[in-house]
């Protein structure tokens, strides 16, 4: 078997191999717009070959930015496309595929890697781990009342959900680069969020509200006419109101926002597709109870590549030292680092001192954004504590100054 780099020509028969791999037929040709592989990047894929010349496999890669704690920017390498036909599982294809894949990221000097995991059972052994979650959040219309605190006086801060802007609908067609704009913008101040490259919006690959799908979109403006925040949604014809996403630069905006959505006519329940675990909807619904949570499942994969590197970007909110004993299991590999924060920056470093944590590189990967608490895998049995006080300092080393969140789908 080989495993080879593409090139743009091997487009169709690798769009063709992926959906093989998971028994489905594509409905157009590859090079149409608003389908996902519009924004592959061919000289990231990797095609798995027999030694006849048959493809058996495929894994592709895409080149994001993500934003670390403290609103640090860094390249980040989102994996994609990955699939072995079914003839040609439990063969050693799809492991072979990520080594080279991880091998190849290192290369390129890269230290992250990150993914969305179509199964968890999958990705945990090649090194990866959950690390930002997302649920949906599903309100009646009659249960939708809003009852929001009010500043005590003229002196103090504005109360949440105060706004001054106003909200304009649009086609999604009418919007784009308002879209393109305020999502870049939103960000880079979120927490485990991915970039959209411009590619994307241009061929809009993806989903909603990428892609050519039908949308009407809630763009919000500030005082001063700027667009800040926008929902993008439908209304089915069982009256449910879907929101796609909402984005929004500050709180004032998404409460602005979530209200537009609640308010709207003919509507028997408003269903937010896509909100992180801190959504505060719930907390202004005058009935605390009415905000149904459901589907709640992990969205963004975390991968590190280089453990000092990775541990050194991120911002950090919390002063201490702790010995972390890494285990890669995928790779082979072992290191020893000594994390030491001052100041909201981090120095990692080897170390021959004795651990405070054991724990895999996917559990790293985990908790490196803040989305899970190190105490809370100590108390799973995936990492292992050595001393009392080094899960609470690890908690408070790595939390992150908000909840991370991924809204991009890739």
């Amino acid at each position: 078997m080989e495993i080879r780099t593409t090139t743009d020509q091997d487009l169709e028969v690798f769009v063709d191999t992926i959906f093989a791999a998971f028994g489905r037929f594509r409905d157009s040709p590859a090079e149409g717009e608003g389908k996902l592989w519009s924004a592959y990047e061919m000289d990231r894929n990797l095609l798995a070959v027999t030694a006849d010349g048959r493809p058996v496999g495929t894994a592709g890669a895409y080149s994001f930015e993500l934003t670390l704690p403290g609103g640090i920017i860094v390249p980040v390498t989102g994996v994609t496309a990955v699939g072995v036909l079914p003839s040609h599982r439990r063969q050693g294809v799809l492991s072979a595929m990520m080594r080279r894949q991880l091998t190849e990221f290192r290369g390129r000097g890269e230290f992250l890697s990150v993914l969305l995991a179509s199964e968890a059972l999958i990705y945990g052994r090649f090194g990866y781990g959950p690390a930002t979650y997302t649920r949906r959040l599903t309100v009646p219309r009659h249960q939708a009342a809003l009852t929001l605190p009010r500043a005590r006086s003229a002196a103090d801060d504005p109360a949440p959900g105060a706004d001054s802007g106003s909200i304009e609908v649009l086609r999604r067609a009418e919007c784009g680069e308002i879209l393109e704009a305020v999502y870049d913008r939103y960000r880079r101040a979120q927490p485990g969020a991915v970039s959209r490259p411009h590619r994307w919006w241009a061929s809009r690959a993806g989903q909603a509200p990428i892609s050519p799908a039908q949308r009407y979109i809630a763009v919000h403006r500030d005082g001063n006419g700027v667009p800040d925040g926008y929902a993008s949604y439908s209304v089915d014809d069982s009256e449910t109101l879907t929101v796609d996403e909402t984005i929004a630069t500050d709180d004032a905006v998404l409460t602005a926002l979530a209200r537009f959505a609640l308010g709207h006519d003919l509507v028997t329940k408003v269903v937010f597709k896509h909100v992180p675990a801190d959504h505060p909807l719930r907390w202004q619904l005058a009935d605390f109870n009415a905000a149904q949570l459901s589907s709640e499942t992990d969205w963004l994969w975390v991968r590190l590549l280089d453990v000092p590197r990775a541990l050194s970007a991120r911002g950090w909110f919390a002063d201490g030292e702790l010995v972390l004993d890494v285990e890669d299991p995928f790779l082979g590999e072992h290191g020893r680092y000594l994390l030491t924060v001052r100041d909201g920056r981090a120095e990692c470093v080897p170390t021959d001192r004795e651990p405070d944590l054991s724990l895999d590189v996917r559990d790293l990967g985990s908790i490196y954004l803040g989305g899970t608490a190190p105490s809370t895998l100590v108390r799973a049995g995936h990492i292992r504590a050595h001393r009392p006080g080094a899960a609470a300092l690890a908690d408070a080393l790595f939390r992150a100054e908000r909840s991370p969140h991924c809204l991009h789908w890739f």
